[in-house]
């Protein structure tokens, strides 16, 4: 089976810490884009991709930018192209004041089954701060049009460790969270990204973003907050109620095969050792490719044995579920100790296998992106 991911690379304006490719659009390229990314299938159907489709993903930008018109017709395209499974998951990306109760009935009519809003936060200075263009009220409209419309698996976005941001300001916000019973929810610390206006204000002192220690007590407050409140906390940055997992984003940490369509999407295929596209972000290359019937991606790395090993246990150690040692073994031919006998130790504090899966502690997933250079 397969995943999906549709990069809508548009949005209003660009937010000062997303270092994504994004950027406004005009009317001509919204309505020019959806025929590009149908021509994209197309193509990769006749090159070697196969479904049929487990999970699909808009994401971006702000794919709520597309009139559900043009989302029914990509699904349909897929499904006729590939297949879909009989329970896909089917998300969609949106941001409160880009969407309607229209909008979001259409979207669910259309056939998207998980919505994930990008609220980043309920407070009205934390918005202005994150250069977001909607306001509290706006975002809380857009949830409950989002349940009048049917979604009933609802992803919020929360931005955390914010300047100026304090413990009892987190709490207050996790409680106006809570209030609005999602079923997911991503949860991301704040940072700023080279290239972003983030950084450039980062660099001038213009900025200040909380410190390491405070990073850590707020990231440990959602985990135990949230834990509490019944979500499980089945990736670093993510929590689910019962049943709601990302069953998308689990396919990328599982290493499974997805192909990516749209400028600069990325594409996974899992032939030998696993190899990794990606479609340059150039919307004018990009649709120039796809008229001359050209593969629009690039590899970017073709992995071996050794690689393959370590980024099985960079994405799987992301999640609480971890790696499973048997599992490692029956496709590398070796447990994860015998391959890596001396990250197995170094890491022992904040590593251990249990019931037959490696797994990191949660004080681990702190400290990750320095623990795991030793897998790799």
């Amino acid at each position: 089976m397969l995943g999906l991911y549709l990069h809508i690379p548009f949005c209003r304006r660009k937010c000062p810490y997303c270092d994504f490719f994004s950027g406004p659009a005009s009317i001509a390229q919204l309505r020019a884009y959806p025929d590009q990314l149908q021509r994209h299938l197309d193509w990769a159907g006749k090159h070697g991709w196969h479904g049929p489709v487990a999970t699909i993903y808009f994401g971006g930008g702000t794919p709520s930018l597309l009139p559900p018109r043009a989302v029914g017709s990509l699904l349909a395209a897929v499904a006729q192209a590939f297949g879909l499974t009989s329970e896909a998951e089917i998300t969609l990306e949106a941001n409160p004041g880009t969407v309607t109760a229209a909008s979001l009935a259409g979207y669910r009519a259309a056939g998207v089954n998980r919505l994930s809003l990008g609220l980043q936060s309920l407070d009205p200075g934390q918005l202005a701060t994150l250069g977001r263009l909607h306001g509290r009220e706006e975002g809380l409209k857009a949830v409950q049009w989002a349940r009048q419309a049917g979604f009933a698996n609802l992803s919020l976005d929360l931005i955390f460790a914010l300047p100026g941001q304090t413990l009892a300001d987190l709490n207050a916000e996790i409680d106006r969270y809570l209030e609005l019973v999602p079923e997911h929810l991503s949860c991301y610390g704040l940072t700023a990204e080279p290239g972003t206006s983030f950084h450039q204000r980062l660099q001038a002192g213009a900025l200040t973003l909380p410190d390491a220690d405070c990073y850590a007590e707020a990231y440990l407050l959602l985990h135990e907050r949230l834990s509490a409140a019944g979500y499980e906390h089945y990736e670093i940055a993510n929590y689910a109620r019962p049943g709601y997992l990302c069953r998308h984003n689990l396919g990328y940490w599982e290493r499974r095969p997805y192909l990516g369509l749209g400028a600069g999407a990325h594409s996974f295929r899992d032939e030998g050792w696993g190899e990794r596209w990606a479609v340059p972000p150039d919307l004018p290359g990009y649709g120039e490719a796809l008229r001359h019937r050209q593969e629009p991606a690039a590899r970017l790395e073709r992995f071996d044995r050794q690689g393959a090993m370590g980024e099985t246990l960079y994405l799987g150690l992301r999640t609480r579920q971890g790696v499973e040692d048997a599992a490692f073994a029956a496709r590398f031919g070796c447990t994860v100790a015998a391959a890596f006998p001396q990250a197995v130790r170094q890491l022992q504090p904040w590593l251990a296998l249990a019931e037959g899966r490696w797994q990191m502690t949660v004080d681990g997933w702190l400290l990750y992106d320095r623990l795991i250079q030793a897998f790799l």
